[in-house]
């Protein structure tokens, strides 16, 4: 009996390690500069967390032009993601919180239905913009409470960081876009919370 319970629970502990977790990534230059999916990958490795993605973006694109794309409702639908992740600009100014919570919303219903989790990936302004850097977080914060939905606070961590150090090199050479090590910041905040139970 002892030697049955031990099995069962061997084959228990292989299968928990074994588990992969899904992730599809939805945005645009932001997400794939850097290839910031990839980071995500190794650094949940780093952790002992099996992770894959699949990355839909492209050069200038909101949340709803992915939505009237049609592919993004074909993929959520014909696999099971554990976490959808969005990702839009700035998004600082009304028209932007509207498209944040609004199509986030289209987003939310989607995932409900296919058993995933809406994550909203915060970003963060220009530096020509920086001023515009708390409403980008409210921004966010709001759309994600509003939509039942996870929060990813890549922006502020980035704001916690140029604050406590003066330290700008996390922006690229085009003040926006991330750096390689601004890159590799978001891809540990991702994962500290999508695996912050782990």
């Amino acid at each position: 009996m002892r030697y049955t319970l031990f099995v069962i629970f061997i084959g228990f502990a292989i299968s928990l390690t074994a588990q992969t977790t899904k992730v599809l990534f939805v945005g645009n230059s932001l997400t794939y500069t850097n290839n910031l999916p990839s980071l995500v990958e190794e650094e949940a490795k780093s952790r002992g967390v099996k992770v894959k993605t699949l990355t839909i973006a492209f050069p200038n694109y909101a949340i709803i032009d992915h939505w009237n794309d049609g592919e993004v409702q074909k993929y959520i639908k014909s696999e099971k993601y554990d976490f959808v992740v969005i990702q839009q600009g700035p998004s600082s100014q009304s028209e932007g919180r509207r498209m944040l919570i609004e199509d986030g919303s289209l987003f939310q219903k989607l995932c409900d239905q296919s058993g995933s989790k809406l994550v909203y990936f915060m970003v963060w302004p220009s530096q020509t913009y920086y001023h515009t850097f708390e409403g980008v977080i409210k921004n966010h914060r709001d759309a994600a409470k509003q939509n039942g939905a996870i929060l990813c606070p890549v922006g502020e961590a980035w704001k916690v960081y140029f604050e406590s150090t003066d330290d700008y090199s996390l922006y690229g050479t085009d003040g926006f876009h991330p750096s390689p090590k601004g890159s590799r910041l978001a891809a540990e905040v991702i994962v500290d919370t999508l695996f912050k139970n782990e």
